[in-house]
């Protein structure tokens, strides 16, 4: 019998070669609008986040806006944040902040993506005390900060691709919380759906346009 030996790719080769596997996939499915927003959903790891950042690699500078924070106690994440700020051209500027809105109308002339809205909500969702609430107070906050960001979609100038999770489709968390995560989750993405020029779905790494 013969005897095979099979070389595991480290992390870092893998997201390298997912990425240069979709961006030949962007080839042949880019953004039909050409310029304009989109809004990009998937998965845990469906390749969503690769997929839009190749929509860009022929741009000179982009806008890279990072929602997330690092915790200094979470080596996990921190791991996580490494790869994608390694994956991503020297010529990117990463900007990491909340005021989307001021993002969405600043004037600069260079694209932005945003990644993404799934930990933009939790970090809103913390700030406006949904979590721990007795009461429904924190609701009208919630609105009002997911309004102004779909009408800033809708009326920026800029190139804008924005990144969120789809998490509509398992099974019902067994929490409160992650059952309120769900179902705000859900209703920001359909209203960025709703203000954005067109709406990708992207599974198993293959993006489909929806919108």
């Amino acid at each position: 019998m013969t005897e095979f030996q099979v070389r595991i790719p480290t992390e870092n080769e893998a997201a390298e070669r997912l990425l240069l596997e979709l961006a030949r996939c962007a080839e042949v499915t880019p953004l039909t609008r050409g310029r304009g927003t989109a809004l990009v959903l998937g998965g845990a790891r469906s390749g969503k986040s690769s997929w839009a950042e190749a929509q860009f690699l022929d741009r000179e500078a982009v806008d890279y806006v990072a929602t997330s924070e690092v915790p200094d106690d979470d080596p996990e994440w921190q791991h996580r944040v490494a790869l994608h700020r390694e994956r991503r051209p020297a010529a990117w500027r990463t900007v990491e902040t909340m005021d989307l809105v001021g993002v969405l109308a600043s004037g600069d002339p260079w694209p932005v993506l945003i990644d993404c809205l799934a930990v933009w909500l939790a970090r809103v969702l913390d700030e406006v005390g949904a979590w721990d609430a007795t009461d429904e107070s924190w609701r009208e906050p919630l609105r009002a900060r997911v309004a102004a960001l779909a009408a800033a979609v809708a009326e920026t100038r800029r190139e804008v691709i924005l990144v969120s999770n789809e998490v509509g489709m398992g099974v019902v968390p067994s929490t409160l919380s992650g059952r309120l995560y769900r179902d705000e989750l859900g209703r920001l993405n359909a209203a960025v759906a709703a203000a954005a020029d067109e709406t990708w779905f992207c599974v198993a790494g293959i993006p489909r346009r929806i919108k």
